[in-house]
């Protein structure tokens, strides 16, 4: 498993839309709307780096509304709910 944090800028006015629609995209786990130098943060979590690639380059880079991006690939997930939901099996 490959997760990596996607940082974009987008221009003004289309947070709301493009984060959605990023969220419905298979692999891209979560979109965060945030405060500071980036305006969306999009967690990714795909099977291989190749999938990766064509994730943000072939699929999120079609995206008209994105101006800059940076993206943060994961040595090591550190995760309460991966943690959590490894211990809670059948615990319904």
């Amino acid at each position: 498993m490959v997760s990596a944090i996607l940082l974009m800028t987008v221009t003004r006015g289309t947070v709301a839309q493009l984060g959605s629609d990023l969220a419905g995209i298979p692999g891209v786990t979560e979109v965060f709307s945030v405060a500071g130098r980036y305006d969306l943060a999009v967690l990714i979590r795909v099977k291989s780096p190749d999938d990766l690639a064509e994730l943000v380059t072939g699929t999120i880079a079609k995206f008209d509304q994105i101006t800059s991006t940076e993206t943060l690939i994961a040595f090591k997930v550190y995760s309460r709910h991966d943690l959590e939901a490894m211990f809670s099996i059948g615990d319904d």
